[in-house]
């Protein structure tokens, strides 16, 4: 995801399946404002709240509608600031040939960075390669890499998306947003509520500190076990990442 930071008023916005454009564009989010109305006197969300459930609905219904018949797909992430031909950036286009030529469709943020080369690497092995975009003020839309993309107001639908129709997770150097999901799959497995869902750490540079953290802190401190650690792997080869998600999902 990208910053707000020394941005102004983005030139396209995407409101679900909507796009605003220039004059059109919209201040805030869907999210932003179901997560800050305030209570108090003030009785109108008991004629809005309900109506959001709908389109809360919509939102699953029109996820489920497109990517129901995708194949054996993984899901990476990875920041939207990776510089294009970066060596990051060139890990991940790699990375989504690599995927294809195991047999799996390629799911991303849709975003630029890291999202768009694992992208273009699958579009460019002729493989199926979506884009589950978010409606957020600073975002610029679904990469010109995305075959197949879906747009959503709600960070928890497309979670539900990202988890359901992947049968692993492949994370490649990231932010805030990567550490989300990392971090709500590793729970998931955890607390067995996915079982049999690889997830791998691509570089051992970057992703070394928090393991450590991990194992010195969390797992040290008995806030998590030593058997936790083993629920991810971390590789800077591109064909073992591979062949970790390969192995785990029984291929």
């Amino acid at each position: 995801m990208g910053s707000p930071e020394a941005q102004g008023p983005p030139e396209e916005q995407y409101l679900g399946p909507v796009v605003r454009r220039r004059g059109q564009v919209t201040p805030g989010t869907t999210d932003q404002r179901l997560l800050d109305s305030e209570g108090g006197g003030d009785s109108e969300w008991l004629h809005t709240d309900p109506w959001r459930v709908m389109r809360i609905q919509s939102e699953f219904v029109e996820g489920f509608g497109a990517l129901a018949e995708l194949p054996s797909a993984i899901s990476v992430f990875g920041s939207a600031r990776t510089a294009p031909g970066s060596p990051e950036y060139e890990s991940g286009v790699r990375l989504g040939k690599a995927l294809v030529e195991a047999g799996f469709a390629v799911i991303t943020g849709g975003g630029p960075g890291a999202m768009e080369a694992a992208n273009k690497g699958a579009r460019e092995a002729r493989g199926i390669s979506v884009g589950l975009g978010i409606e957020l003020p600073f975002e610029q839309g679904l990469n010109p890499h995305v075959d197949i993309g879906v747009n959503f107001r709600y960070f928890f639908v497309r979670k539900t998306m990202f988890v359901k129709y992947a049968q692993g997770f492949v994370v490649l150097p990231g932010g805030l947003g990567t550490l989300d999901e990392l971090f709500e799959a590793l729970t998931l497995v955890q607390t067995r509520k996915v079982t049999r869902f690889p997830i791998v750490l691509f570089g051992t540079d970057y992703w070394g500190g928090l393991v450590d953290w991990l194992r010195d802190s969390v797992v040290a401190q008995g806030k998590a076990s030593a058997h936790d650690l083993l629920l991810f792997h971390v590789t800077d080869d591109v064909e073992e990442a591979v062949s970790l998600v390969t192995k785990e999902v029984g291929r």
